[in-house]
């Protein structure tokens, strides 16, 4: 006879996360959430709980009970995970989908909260480790700069880290994998504008006018140059030109014409030269037909780039936990972006992806949208096995890093 299943502790997360699912909000506006994960680690018997840390920040602080010793690798560390949703609409009906419609939790930081609140149990249930462990949970990833707004707000300073870690879940990667880059792991996101301003006329008589259409298709083709002729052929960058708007009727040559798009690099030296090269290009090349461009090139988030040994010390926890099968070391960077690179710039650490799982969703329960289980797709939804898995390797990593004498 086989021994009956025994109940995992960390299931009740699960209903956590479903909750946050089902009442998504948006960046800098997450209250209610905040509100819920501050009262979990109250309840759970964290030692301290911080809230309003950047809008809407709140940070958990659990201590060892063991002496620091003298050769420690670490004092403290941070484990951080987002709460913010996406202004996008649901396409999932199954029960806890969201109940406000342009709100969703289409990325997993719904999973992210629920994983980290998890492992706060296990780590108050278990303090034999020498020094602290911040729990930062960070409102506005999304396009917000919440880490940024957290950190001007003194978050390093009023709850010091010699290192910081964030997990992310990554749909397609093999479900409970773990994927590590010493190196670059997401990209910097920068969007830009570009207004050309010519002179209208009738479309019949074009003489009579300059073509602000046509100068703006002379800079996308322009554009194209910059990845293939201007930056190092080692260096990932993309230049997109994603939005052409100009005119109103058919028979007017307008006067101006916008241009919007993005740039993403790894590496602020790259991101330096596409500007100055973009500015040189709208500054030098209308004005060969008679035209102007104003170029408005907005820096956002910088490139997440991974600190080498923070990188392996977590790496090794993951193989000691899940099995060296299950860690791909190094996993190929994606030209997304993420604003734990704000943290990374301050201290060492490292962004990890946590596998999700088949595009498919197989672990989605019935009622899911027709579309695939990816980031930012209407019909995403979190793996909610992934809850105890990552809680346990924010466990294993906090008593790793935290050794005592």
């Amino acid at each position: 006879m086989n021994a009956p299943a025994t109940h995992d502790p960390l299931q009740r997360f699960s209903a956590i996360r479903r909750q946050i699912h089902a009442r998504p909000e948006l960046k800098f506006e997450e209250f209610e959430t905040a509100e819920l994960v501050a009262n979990e680690l109250k309840a759970l018997g964290v030692d301290e709980v911080h809230t309003g840390i950047g809008g809407t920040g709140v940070v958990g602080v659990i201590r060892g009970r063991e002496p620091i010793g003298a050769n420690a690798l670490c004092k403290a560390i941070g484990l951080r995970a987002d709460m913010d949703a996406l202004p996008m609409t649901e396409k999932n009906s199954f029960a806890h989908a969201s109940q406000y419609a342009g709100k969703m939790h289409a990325c997993g930081h719904d999973g992210h909260t629920a994983m980290l609140l998890a492992a706060a149990q296990l780590l108050v249930n278990d303090r034999d480790f020498a020094g602290t462990v911040h729990l930062i949970f960070q409102p506005a990833e999304e396009g917000g700069g919440g880490a940024k707004a957290m950190i001007d707000d003194g978050l390093f300073k009023r709850f010091d880290c010699d290192q910081v870690f964030a997990i992310h879940n990554w749909p397609g990667l093999t479900e409970g994998s773990f994927g590590f880059n010493p190196g670059p792991m997401m990209a910097s996101s920068n969007q830009f504008e570009i207004l050309v301003k010519g002179k209208g006329a009738h479309a019949a008589m074009p003489h009579l006018g300059i073509d602000p259409v046509l100068v703006a298709s002379h800079l996308i083709q322009a554009f194209q140059t910059l990845v293939s002729r201007t930056t190092k052929p080692v260096d990932a960058v993309v230049v997109s030109v994603t939005q052409v708007k100009a005119g109103e009727a058919v028979n007017v040559i307008p006067d101006q014409c916008q241009l919007k798009g993005t740039v993403r690099t790894f590496s602020l030296e790259a991101l330096d030269k596409i500007e100055d090269t973009m500015q040189r290009i709208c500054d030098q090349l209308p004005a060969a037909f008679g035209a102007s461009a104003e170029l408005r090139f907005e820096r956002q988030y910088p490139p997440t780039i991974n600190h080498p040994q923070s990188t392996e010390q977590a790496a090794a926890v993951a193989r000691g936990l899940a099995g060296a099968n299950k860690v791909i070391f190094p996993i190929e960077p994606t030209m997304g972006a993420e604003d734990f690179a704000y943290m990374l710039l301050e201290r060492p650490g490292s962004y990890i992806f946590l596998g999700n799982g088949d595009l498919s969703g197989p672990h989605r329960e019935a009622g899911h949208g027709l579309g695939p289980c990816a980031l930012h797709n209407p019909s995403y939804d979190f793996n909610d096995s992934l809850i105890p898995i990552g809680a346990r390797f924010w466990h294993a990593l906090a008593h790793a890093l935290l050794k005592p004498a």
